[in-house]
């Protein structure tokens, strides 16, 4: 079986439960109830939205990747996932291909991402580095 690459704007209500799937799969989203209105937002708020799933009958979303950017000078990568079934098979690596081919046709050449702990020989074998003197920072949640 094959995998499909598609950007989407406009998710449909499977493509939304599987990429809630695929957020809790990957431990980036806590306890909270899981909010399909929240994942259309933004999958349509993204600068593109890059959605993998099975070829065939009943697709399976196996895997996501998305970048935010205003448009006209930087873009940013990330919730990049690849369901564990289906990694080591080039599919992460066609996901970044991809979006970096979007990002360049759309103009937009200087292209970050924080990669998750481990994940950084992956990433360089893409093309990226560490940005010397550079530190990623987060707002914390108020209490």
């Amino acid at each position: 079986m094959m995998p499909r690459f598609e950007f989407l704007k406009r998710p449909t209500r499977d493509q939304t439960e599987g990429i809630l799937r695929l957020y809790r799969n990957e431990g980036w989203w806590g306890e909270e109830p899981d909010d399909p209105d929240l994942v259309r937002r933004m999958v349509a708020g993204s600068h593109c939205f890059l959605l993998v799933t099975t070829d065939g009958k009943d697709p399976t979303v196996i895997a996501m990747g998305r970048a935010i950017s205003d448009g006209a000078s930087d873009a940013y990568i990330q919730d990049v996932t690849v369901a564990p079934s289906w990694r080591g098979r080039g599919v992460g690596a066609g996901i970044i291909r991809r979006l970096v081919d979007r990002l360049h046709r759309d103009g937009l050449y200087w292209i970050g991402l924080i990669a998750e702990r481990g994940s950084d020989p992956f990433y360089r074998r893409m093309g990226f580095e560490t940005m010397a003197d550079a530190l990623p920072m987060r707002l914390k949640n108020p209490s």
